[in-house]
């Protein structure tokens, strides 16, 4: 029964002292038990997306590179799996929003690219990130099935089902999301509702375990909400952070639960893949 630690944390002026900082998070979190670590989206850097700015491609990482070698070293010694997401260059003109995974005995398993690329006020991604190309890969790591989506991708029932078809027990969504200060009082509640309830529902149509680790604090015009959680097979919110503060969120993982779940609601031996090829069309017009 594996602990997950999802390490919610604010903003650094430096990508140096926001690997320093998260090396501590990362320490703290193994010598308290955990098995899995992940990080929230864009650890390294403030979330850049705010405004568009040529200047902030220059954030971005190779994969692999210098900062997965450093990421690989500390997950080896610490003994963890550990999830982390960066901001990848690519090639010139080519970047990737990117979860890279390494396992407990240092060794990069791969990475997932994100594939849902959001376009909103003070969320300025499309003119960042080319949508991701890596398919939908499901590691098989010390510390069970996992499988890796980022933000956006929360909201599409599509990506955590082909996650959990490949064998995901766990999925897990690095995240930066919060309010707006105009639009908080009318729809903050409700923007956060959906944001939990979407996701809780991927756990329970895919019977697994769904953890989503978010950032908090303030940056430019958005108060990221925190909120980081982890929601069981069945949708029960089994762990959840707090809103305006750092943490470090854990919860020990039962994958027998997972088994004995898909064995009582046999979604997958039910779906009908005779019936939704139009499901790849944009639109059924």
């Amino acid at each position: 029964m594996p602990r997950i630690a999802l390490l919610q944390s604010g903003t650094f002026a430096t990508k140096d002292e926001a690997f320093d900082h998260h090396k501590g998070l990362i320490r703290e979190a193994a010598a308290g038990g955990a098995g899995i670590v992940c990080t929230q989206e864009l650890f390294l850097t403030p979330y850049f997306c705010t405004v568009e700015d040529t200047e902030r491609f220059d954030l971005a990482d190779p994969v692999p590179g210098a900062a997965t070698d450093r990421l690989g070293r500390l997950a080896g010694e610490l003994g963890i799996v550990l999830v982390s997401s960066l901001f990848e260059r690519r090639g010139p003109g080519l970047f990737h929003n990117t979860a890279v995974v390494h396992d407990a005995d240092g060794r990069l398993l791969g990475s997932y690219r994100k594939s849902h690329i959001p376009q909103d006020p003070g969320f300025e991604e499309k003119f960042y990130f080319t949508p991701g190309d890596s398919g939908w890969p499901v590691w098989e790591t010390m510390h069970g099935r996992i499988g890796v989506l980022v933000c956006w991708d929360q909201w599409y029932p599509e990506a955590a089902r082909l996650m959990a078809l490949g064998g995901a027990e766990l999925i897990l969504y690095p995240t930066a999301i919060g309010w707006l200060a105009e639009e908080k009082p009318t729809l903050g509640d409700a923007q956060h509702c959906a944001w939990e309830t979407v996701q809780r529902g991927h756990a329970v149509a895919n019977g697994c375990y769904v953890a989503a680790v978010n950032r908090t604090g303030f940056e430019g015009g958005t108060e990221f909400w925190g909120r980081s959680f982890v929601a069981n097979p069945y949708g029960e919110i089994v762990a959840k952070a707090g809103t305006t503060h750092p943490e470090i969120l854990f919860h020990d993982v039962d994958y027998a639960q997972v088994e004995a779940f898909r064995r009582i609601w046999p979604f997958f031996r039910d779906r009908r893949i005779d019936a939704y090829g139009e499901l790849v069309k944009r639109w059924r017009d």
